[in-house]
């Protein structure tokens, strides 16, 4: 199958582009926090003269416990990204998990993620797709990269192949993933652009009993196997000190 180029904001990801870098926080803990981690990443991208976009989710609705900080909800959330946007001039990302996400999300973002454990729900996948925005669909920890055909299809279905797919791990064991390399070459053949997630990749799910787990020694160490092994951009989850970060630290 051709592999795509696909436009994402003033950016462009795919065969022969730069590396494309998805950085933010993984949830809105607040816009002070959210503003000051923006500005720090558009240093970073203007210094370095890499292509970013910002991401953070309003939502966090698949945390390990019902217990754990979700973020501010969609109003709220969705008027500090539209600031951020506003502001420093990147694209910005962030998750849906229901159907009704899709259409007020993509009145603010320019790519509308779809978490791993719902890459294979139809119906969001097709409300998603109707915006007409940028698709990041994260690969299910629980699929093998071909399997990623049918996401491609389902998009194709409604007329939008403005597509990423990203490679976060796979599930090894209990509380545990692994990073095969391989299925970078294998989804780039489905024709999307393929991200690597560097920071999700090292989770060991439920391994911090009410939340995940994760080795962050590994990121590293990841990012530079993917990017060597072709991966179109890079995904790294971003805090001033993870430690103390409300979701997904280690």
């Amino acid at each position: 199958m051709d592999k795509r180029v696909v436009k994402v904001g003033q950016w462009e990801v795919g065969p022969q582009k730069p590396l494309l870098w998805i950085l933010g926080p993984c949830v809105i803990e607040s816009r002070d926090l959210v503003l000051s981690v923006a500005d720090r990443i558009l240093e970073i991208s203007k210094k370095l003269n890499i292509q970013v976009v910002f991401k953070s989710s309003f939502d966090k609705a698949n945390r390990s416990s019902g217990k754990t900080f979700r973020g501010p909800g969609i109003d709220e959330g969705l008027k500090i990204l539209d600031e951020v946007k506003r502001i420093t001039g990147l694209p910005v990302l962030t998750d849906i998990h229901e159907t009704d996400h899709a259409a007020p999300a993509g009145q603010v973002c320019e790519v509308l993620q779809i978490p791993a454990f719902l890459a294979r729900q139809t119906d969001l996948l097709f409300a998603a797709g109707k915006t007409g925005k940028v698709i990041n669909v994260k690969k299910g920890q629980f699929m093998a990269p071909w399997d990623m055909k049918n996401v491609v299809s389902k998009l194709d279905e409604v007329g939008n192949n403005r597509l990423l797919l990203t490679e976060r791990g796979a599930t090894f064991g209990y509380g545990n993933l692994v990073s095969d390399m391989r299925s970078i070459p294998l989804m780039q053949d489905l024709g999307p652009p393929v991200i690597f997630d560097a920071t999700h990749s090292v989770q060991m799910p439920g391994g911090a009993g009410d939340r995940s787990g994760g080795d962050r020694r590994m990121v590293p160490y990841l990012a530079k196997a993917a990017v060597a092994a072709g991966c179109d951009g890079v995904f790294i989850e971003t805090h001033p000190n993870p430690d103390k970060a409300l979701s997904d630290g280690p």
